[in-house]
C-alpha cells in the first residue's frame, strides 16, 4: 500500500470519529426534534424507492454479471440490459427458488401462529440450502463469497488529527446524510411496527457506534437499509437482537470464516431482495391520492428523486419539499369568521357551521395558527378583506352600512412576537383612523404576557379585553345600538358612559335589551366576564 493508500485509510477512520461526535452532540443537545420535519410522505416514498434501488442492486448476483454498482435506478437498468448477452442460467435459477422459499416461510410465518418460527428461520435456511448445493455440486458459474480473513480487527486510536479542521465540512455532510437515511428507515420500521422513535437516543446510539468504530480501524457508518429490513423480516423486536447479531459476528470472525466461503452470492442477494420487498409501501400512495394530495404529491416527488438522482439527493430533496410546505402553510395560517350558533353562545367557522349567523357592524375573526414575522402580512391582508366584504344576509342586530368592531378569538395563537406587536399596532392605528375599534378575545397567558409587555394593552384599552367571543359580542352589540341610535364619534364612548363596571353592572337590567337587538334569541348567561379591569 502506498503512501497516499495509507493516508486515505487513517483520514476515513479520522472521520468516523468526528461523525460520532458530531453525532452525540446532537443527541446532548436534544436536537432529535429536527427529525420531526421528516413526514411520514418523505419516509414512505425515500423507503419505497430505496428498496426498489437496493433490489435492482442484488440483481447481479441472480444474473451471473457485474452490474454498474449506482444509487440511481437509470445506471442500474442501462448496466442491466446492456449485460444481457452475458446472462448465467444456473445462479438466476438457484436465486430464484431461494428467494421463493423465503416467501413461502415468510408468508406462512405470518398467516400460520403454529408456523410462527419459520419467518426468522428463513434466511439460515437460505444460507443453509445454498451453501450444502454449492459444497456437493461445484457450480463454477455461481459467484461465492470466498475468503474472509479471520480474527477480530485490531485496536487503534485514529491518527492524523492535523487534518481534522479541514475534514469538518466533509464531516458535517456525512453526518446529515447519515441521520437523514438512518432515521429514514427507522422511522418506516417504527410505524410499521407500531412504536415510537426516540430520534435523539438513535443519534446517540449512531454517534457511540461510529466513535467506537473508529478505534478498530471502522469508516463512517450509518444505520444499514438492507440490513435493517433483513433484522425486521426476521422477526427482530428489540435492541437485544443486535446484541445477539454481534456477538455471533464476532464468534463468527474467530472461529467460522472457513465456513462462509462457500455461501453463494446470489443466497445472499435472495435474502435482501426479500426484505425490501415488504418495504415497497404503494398501498400509501393509494392511501394518500385519496387523503391528501398534497402529501402524495410529497411523496412522488421523494420516491422519484431518490429513483432517479439517488438516496442522498433523494431524502434531501424529500425533506426540502416537505418543509416548504411546513413553511407555506404556517406563512398562510388558517383564519376562520365566526358567527354565532342558534339558541346558543357558542360561536363557530361560518364555512363549516352555514347556519351560524353573524351581526352587522362586527366582525369576529380566529386565527388558528401562532402570529410572527412570516404570517403578520397575510393576516392583515384577510382582515381587510373580510372588513370589505360583508355578507348582510345572514347577519342579526340593529342596522349599520359599514364594520365598526373587530372581534380576535385568540385562543388559537400560543405565540406572537415582536413583528406581530408592531403590525398590530399598526392595524390599531389604521383601524382607528377609520372608527372601527379591535375587540381580544380569551387570549392565552403569554400571549396577553406579550400584549402587556409591548404596550398593546393600553393602546388598545383594557376594557376592549374579553374571556369569551360572547361577551365581546354583547358589550359591541350595545355600542352598534348607540350609534344606529345617534351617530357620534366612538372616541367619545368613554365620556358618554361613566365606566366599563357601570355598564357591566347594568347588564342583567339590559337582559332583554340585548335579546332584541340579537333577534329574540334568548340569553342565557347575560353576565359578562371582562378579562381586565381598568384598575389592574
Amino acid at each position: 500500500m502506498d503512501l497516499s493508500d495509507e493516508l486515505y485509510t487513517e483520514l476515513a477512520i479520522l472521520l468516523a470519529f468526528m461523525v460520532g461526535i458530531m453525532e452525540c452532540i446532537m443527541a446532548f443537545l436534544r436536537l432529535g426534534w429536527l427529525i420531526r420535519f421528516i413526514s411520514h410522505s418523505v419516509i414512505s416514498g425515500f423507503t419505497t424507492a430505496s428498496a426498489i434501488v437496493i433490489a435492482l442492486s442484488q440483481a447481479k448476483y441472480f444474473l451471473g454479471y457485474d452490474v454498474v454498482r449506482s444509487s440511481k435506478i437509470v445506471p442500474l437498468i442501462k448496466s442491466i440490459i446492456s449485460g444481457a448477452h452475458k446472462f448465467s442460467w444456473p445462479p438466476f435459477v438457484m436465486g430464484s427458488c431461494i428467494l421463493a422459499i423465503l416467501l413461502v416461510m415468510k408468508h406462512l410465518g405470518k398467516s400460520r401462529k403454529q408456523f410462527r418460527f419459520l419467518r426468522p428461520a428463513g434466511p439460515l435456511t437460505a444460507v443453509v440450502l445454498g451453501t450444502v448445493f454449492v459444497k456437493i455440486f461445484h457450480p463454477s458459474s455461481i459467484s461465492l463469497v470466498g475468503d474472509i480473513p479471520q480474527g477480530l480487527p485490531s485496536f487503534s486510536i485514529p491518527k492524523k488529527f492535523e487534518y481534522a479542521k479541514s475534514l469538518i465540512p466533509t464531516a458535517m455532510l456525512i453526518t446529515g446524510v447519515a441521520i437523514l437515511e438512518s432515521v429514514g428507515i427507522a422511522k418506516a420500521l417504527a410505524a410499521k411496527n407500531g412504536y415510537e422513535l426516540d430520534s435523539s437516543q438513535e443519534l446517540f446510539g449512531l454517534g457511540l457506534a461510529n466513535i467506537l468504530g473508529s478505534f478498530f480501524s471502522a469508516y463512517p457508518s450509518t444505520g444499514s437499509f438492507s440490513r435493517s429490513a433483513v433484522n425486521n423480516d426476521s422477526g427482530a423486536k428489540t435492541g437485544l437482537a443486535g446484541i445477539v447479531a454481534g456477538t455471533i459476528m464476532g464468534c463468527s470472525l474467530l472461529f467460522l470464516t472457513p465456513l462462509f466461503e462457500y455461501i453463494p452470492q446470489c443466497g445472499l442477494a435472495a435474502i435482501v431482495i426479500s426484505a425490501v420487498m415488504g418495504l415497497v409501501d404503494y398501498h400509501e400512495a393509494i392511501f394518500l391520492w385519496h387523503v391528501d394530495k398534497k402529501d402524495f404529491v410529497l411523496w412522488i416527488i421523494t420516491s422519484t428523486t431518490t429513483l432517479f438522482l439517488g438516496i442522498e439527493i433523494g431524502v434531501l430533496v424529500g425533506v426540502g419539499v416537505s418543509l416548504a410546505f411546513v413553511i407555506h402553510e404556517s406563512a398562510n395560517p388558517h383564519i376562520a369568521v365566526l358567527g354565532r350558533l342558534p339558541g346558543t353562545t357558542v360561536y363557530r367557522n361560518i364555512q363549516q357551521y352555514p347556519e351560524a349567523y353573524t351581526y352587522n357592524g362586527i366582525v369576529i375573526v380566529r386565527v388558528d395558527a401562532p402570529i410572527y414575522f412570516a404570517n403578520i402580512s397575510f393576516i392583515k391582508d384577510r382582515l381587510r378583506e373580510y372588513e370589505a366584504d360583508v355578507d348582510k344576509s345572514a347577519r342579526h342586530g340593529p342596522e349599520v352600512e359599514r364594520i365598526h368592531f373587530l372581534i380576535l378569538e385568540m385562543s388559537p395563537i400560543t405565540y406572537i412576537d415582536s413583528s406581530a406587536v408592531q403590525a398590530l399596532k399598526d392595524l390599531h392605528q389604521e383601524y382607528k383612523s377609520r372608527d372601527i375599534e379591535i375587540c381580544i378575545a380569551n387570549p392565552n397567558q403569554d400571549v396577553l404576557l406579550t400584549l402587556t409587555k409591548a404596550g398593546i394593552v393600553e393602546l388598545i384599552g383594557k376594557e376592549w379585553y374579553f374571556v369569551r367571543v360572547h361577551d365581546a359580542v354583547q358589550v359591541c352589540l350595545q355600542h352598534v345600538q348607540s350609534l344606529n341610535q345617534t351617530p357620534k364619534n366612538p372616541d367619545s364612548f368613554a365620556e358618554d358612559k361613566p365606566s366599563f363596571f357601570q355598564r357591566l353592572s347594568k347588564q342583567r337590567e339590559e337582559d332583554l335589551s340585548i335579546a332584541e337587538l340579537e333577534s329574540g334569541d334568548k340569553i342565557t348567561e347575560p353576565h359578562l366576564e371582562p378579562l381586565l379591569s381598568r384598575k389592574s
